[in-house]
């Protein structure tokens, strides 16, 4: 299981690595495929799926809405068609309610929009990231807030490890593990952020900023891992898939990158472009 986990985390992170230099389409194409494979786990999970081998209407909008979002994601500049394509699934999703009643019930229905808007949407500010001013500098800072908290926090934890902060959602996380991630995602960054992107861009300070950013976002990261967690613990799943040996599903692997994106996104745009 070790090496299988170990072999699968080697081959993501150069699909990751490939896909965060190129940008572009290629960027774009992974990450609609993880969304909708998120998508439909999510589904899954939320009992809003039709079953295993079947796809529902509920689906089939998510699906249509995820591959309407990133088609005017990549054609089209601004933000006001992203919003438009999410409150068009939102009434999409509303009017099938309606027609087919009493077919879904409430709940069902607001697990679809909550799968659309949680894998699809924050997923996409990778891309947003990615594609920004500087954005070829600034989109590392995902995986440092992400992969690298989750390594910090791996390891630090396995060595010093006392106090379980989360018993019953996740028995393993200790409160020193949380802060090693922290602090270790954060210098992660200073170091990124002194050896590459101060020498690239020829300003000084960038560093410390970077550091704060990428602190800020893996504790959003374990906010992310852990309602990861909720989600599965409320539904009694060990996984939400097979997708990735020795992982599991999409959102099993993707957790904390899919709420560190956005909050890199956001971040990045008030301090960091700002200071370039």
């Amino acid at each position: 299981m070790f090496w299988t986990r170990l072999a699968s985390g080697v081959v993501l992170l150069a699909v990751a690595v490939g896909a965060l230099g190129c940008g572009g389409v290629l960027l774009a194409l992974i990450l609609w495929a993880v969304s909708l494979a998120g998508f439909r786990e999510l589904t899954k999970a939320l009992k809003c799926a039709a079953g295993e081998m079947k796809i529902n209407v509920l689906e089939i909008i998510g699906f249509a809405g995820i591959t309407a979002y990133y088609l005017l994601m990549y054609f089209t500049e601004g933000h006001t068609y992203l919003l438009m394509c999410i409150v068009a699934t939102f009434l999409a999703v509303l009017f099938a309610y309606v027609m087919t009643f009493p077919r879904y019930d409430a709940a069902r229905v607001m697990a679809a929009v909550f799968a659309f808007f949680y894998c699809p949407v924050l997923l996409s500010f990778v891309y947003q990231t990615r594609m920004a001013p500087q954005g070829v500098y600034t989109v590392w800072m995902i995986l440092i807030s992400s992969w690298g908290c989750d390594t910090c926090a791996y390891a630090v934890g396995k060595l010093i490890g006392r106090k379980k902060i989360f018993p019953v959602l996740s028995p393993k996380k200790s409160l020193e593990g949380c802060i090693g991630g922290v602090l270790g995602a954060g210098l992660i960054g200073w170091l990124y952020g002194f050896f590459f992107v101060e020498k690239a861009v020829e300003r000084g300070g960038l560093a410390w900023i970077i550091a704060v950013i990428c602190g800020l976002g893996a504790i959003m990261s374990m906010v992310g891992d852990l309602a990861a967690s909720a989600v599965k613990r409320n539904n009694d799943i060990k996984d939400y898939g097979k997708l990735i040996p020795g992982h599991g599903g999409i959102m099993d692997r993707f957790d904390s990158m899919i709420v560190t994106a956005p909050m890199t996104y956001f971040l990045t745009v008030f301090f960091l472009l700002t200071a370039v």
